[in-house]
C-alpha cells in the first residue's frame, strides 16, 4: 500500500530555521505503521533534528534495506534524495554512493533483522571503512512484517507474543560496533524524543560512521509481558549515560539524579524510568572502559542509553583512500575514464 502524501499546509506562525525553513519541509509521506509505533517517535526525531542542524533537504540522502524500519525514510525530508536497496545491503548501497558524492549527508534506516541477520557482514564493513553516515537501527527484536519472529537481537529468555522463550543468545549492536572500531556508538529509546534529538544532532556532525541503536517497541508483536523490547521493560529498565530534563505536557515531574545510585521516577502513566549519573571514571572517549561499564550494566539487566562512545580522530573513508575533494559524481567522465591508452600503459607497470 503506497504512503498517503500529505497536504502541504504551513501555518504562518510556525518556527522557522536559518534557512526559512519549517518543520513541516522536513516531513515525508503520511505513515502506514501500526499506530503507536516505535518508528514514527524515531522519524518525529529525526525530523526534529535535521530542522535544527538547519540541512537542505536536497542535500541529504536516506537509504534503507527491507522490513518495517526500511519504511521510514519515506516518511521524513520528501525533498531529499533517496534509495530503497534489498534486504541487509543498505550498507554498500549507502558505502558506494557516499564514494560518488561526497557532498552529500547520508542517513541509513535499518532494522535489527535487516541489520543483524542478513545483513550484519554488511554493516561490520560499513563500520571499518568509517562511511561518513548516520546509521540508524530500530531494534524492537522481531520480525514485524513476518509476523513476530524473534530477530537475531532478541534477549535469552524473551518471551514471544505467542509464549515461547528465545534461547539463543542475543547480538548488540552496541557492543559489536565497539569490538570492531566504531568512532561514535550511541543508544537510545523511540519513547525518549528529548534523549534522541540531541544523539541524531550529534551524530551529524560526527565525522565518521556514527551508530544509533533505538529501542523501538513493536507495539503488534512485541510489546508485551516477557518481552525485553517492549515500552514497560524498556522504561523500567534504562540507565542514562547523560541526564536529561523530562518535562511532560502534564504537571512538570521533578527528581534530582543522586551522584550514586539509581534514583526512579514514577511516569504519569504508572511506569518506572531509573536514572543514575554517569561514574565519575566513565570517559566516553576510552573504548576499553565504556565496553567494560556496558557489559557490568548489561549483565544486570540495565539498559544504558546516551552516547556511549565517540571518537573524531579516525580517518574516514575518504580520507583513508585519499580520494578527490571533488565529488566524483562531478568530474568530467574524460578525466574519469582517461581511456584505453591510459589502461595500457598502467598494465605495462604489472609486466
Amino acid at each position: 500500500m503506497p504512503s498517503i502524501v500529505k497536504p502541504v499546509v504551513t501555518h504562518p506562525s510556525l518556527q522557522r530555521n536559518q534557512l526559512g525553513l519549517t518543520l513541516r519541509d522536513y516531513e515525508g509521506s503520511m505513515s502506514t505503521l501500526c499506530a503507536g509505533c516505535g518508528h514514527d517517535s524515531i522519524t518525529a526525531a529525526i525530523v526534529r533534528a535535521l530542522w535544527e542542524v538547519s540541512i537542505e533537504p536536497h542535500m541529504l540522502a536516506k537509504m534503507s534495506g527491507i522490513g518495517c524500519s526500511s519504511k521510514t525514510p519515506a516518511y521524513f525530508a520528501h525533498g531529499a534524495h533517496g534509495f530503497n536497496s534489498a534486504h541487509g545491503r543498505m550498507p554498500p548501497i549507502a558505502t558506494g554512493a557516499n564514494a560518488a558524492n561526497r557532498e552529500l549527508t547520508y542517513i541509513g534506516v535499518s532494522g535489527d533483522g535487516d541489520s543483524l541477520s542478513i545483513g550484519l557482514g554488511h554493516l561490520c564493513h560499513a563500520i571499518r571503512r568509517n562511511v561518513k553516515m548516520v546509521y540508524i537501527i530500530e531494534n524492537n527484536g522481531v520480525y514485524g512484517l513476518t509476523k513476530g519472529q524473534f530477530s537475531a537481537s532478541a534477549d535469552t529468555g524473551s518471551k514471544s507474543k505467542r509464549g515461547e522463550a528465545n534461547e539463543m543468545s542475543p547480538i548488540d549492536p552496541v557492543m559489536l560496533a565497539l569490538s570492531i572500531g566504531a568512532t561514535f556508538v550511541a543508544r537510545s529509546f523511540s519513547g525518549d524524543k528529548d534523549q534522541l534529538v540531541p544523539i541524531l544532532r550529534a551524530a551529524l556532525a560526527h565525522r565518521g560512521f556514527a551508530l544509533i541503536d533505538v529501542i523501538s517497541p513493536c507495539v503488534t508483536f512485541n510489546d508485551h509481558t516477557g518481552s525485553t523490547k517492549s515500552y514497560l521493560y524498556t522504561r523500567q529498565h534504562e540507565l542514562k549515560a547523560t541526564e536529561v530534563d523530562f518535562v511532560p505536557p502534564e504537571k512538570e515531574i521533578l527528581a534530582t539524579i543522586a551522584q550514586n545510585g539509581i534514583t526512579s521516577v514514577t511516569m504519569h502513566d504508572g511506569s518506572v524510568v531509573q536514572f543514575k549519573s554517569v561514574p565519575a571514571d566513565y570517559d566516553p572517549a576510552d573504548r576499553q572502559k565504556a565496553t567494560a561499564y556496558l557489559m557490568a550494566q548489561q549483565s544486570k539487566g540495565v539498559i544504558v542509553t546516551g552516547l556511549l562512545f565517540v571518537d573524531e580522530s579516525v580517518s574516514d573513508l575518504h580520507e583513508m583512500n585519499r580520494t578527490s575533494h571533488v565529488p566524483l559524481s562531478r568530474i568530467p567522465y574524460e578525466n574519469l575514464c582517461p581511456g584505453s591508452a591510459a589502461l595500457q600503459e598502467l598494465q605495462e607497470d604489472f609486466r
